[in-house]
């Protein structure tokens, strides 16, 4: 059973949507902040975390980039912050998705399916190895140079998408329906985030494996 860890400081916040999530199959567990996220890590790492950004003390974007420094779990925040620059800085902070306050129980726990759709809980993974990369995906690993690079679920998605296609040109709209899910609204500039904090994490020389195509979108091809 899929185990989401809900981190809200709102007692009735967090146990509405555990409702939701159990009536829906999933497993459930609470923290109303980082002490007691960390405690909860300590007893069993979750498969995916809900997290709230207006948190005392360690706020969510926070949180966020000290989790992103020990795993890969993905990361969903919840947040009544729907200005677009807070996405956007949640999402290059490392999480995979970020649903705005109020939502309904259908969007939450599609959303959430979506995440998980590509996880690690899919059978017959390959490794794959392309010039300096070498991606596991049974363990979710990256090795870029010797280097293990950590990414967020939907860069690793993003990535090893192309990567399974070397020399393919993927348009925005492929890269969306693949790694986000045809239902997802939203917008081209998404993938063009991702890909910038892909080649950021990877350095500027693996850069140049992840390539633009103008005017038609992007490729993984071993530089010549």
């Amino acid at each position: 059973m899929v185990h989401v860890l809900i981190v809200d400081d709102e007692e009735e916040m967090r146990d509405l949507i555990s409702m939701y999530l159990q009536n829906s199959g999933y497993r459930t567990s609470e923290a109303d902040g980082y002490e007691q996220l960390q405690d909860e890590f300590l007893k069993e790492e979750p498969d995916l975390v809900l997290l709230d950004i207006m948190l005392p003390g360690m706020d969510g974007f926070e949180i966020c980039e000290e989790i992103r420094e020990k795993s890969n779990i993905p990361i969903i925040f919840l947040s009544a912050k729907g200005e677009e620059w807070d996405k956007v800085k949640g999402l290059r902070l490392g999480a995979d998705d970020y649903i705005v306050k109020p939502f309904s129980p259908g969007e939450l726990v599609a959303r959430i399916d979506a995440v998980l759709r590509r996880s690690a809980f899919h059978q017959n993974k390959a490794v794959m190895e392309h010039g300096w990369f070498m991606m596991d995906e049974d363990q979710r690993k990256l090795i870029v140079k010797g280097d293990k690079i950590q990414l967020t679920f939907k860069e690793f998605e993003l990535l090893k998408v192309m990567m399974k296609h070397p020399g393919k040109v993927f348009s925005r709209e492929d890269l969306l329906e693949k790694v986000w899910d045809i239902a997802y609204q939203g917008g081209l500039r998404t993938v063009d985030t991702h890909i910038k904090t892909l080649r950021m994490k990877i350095g500027e020389e693996a850069g140049r494996y992840i390539q633009t195509v103008w005017g038609c979108g992007y490729k993984f091809e071993v530089p010549k």
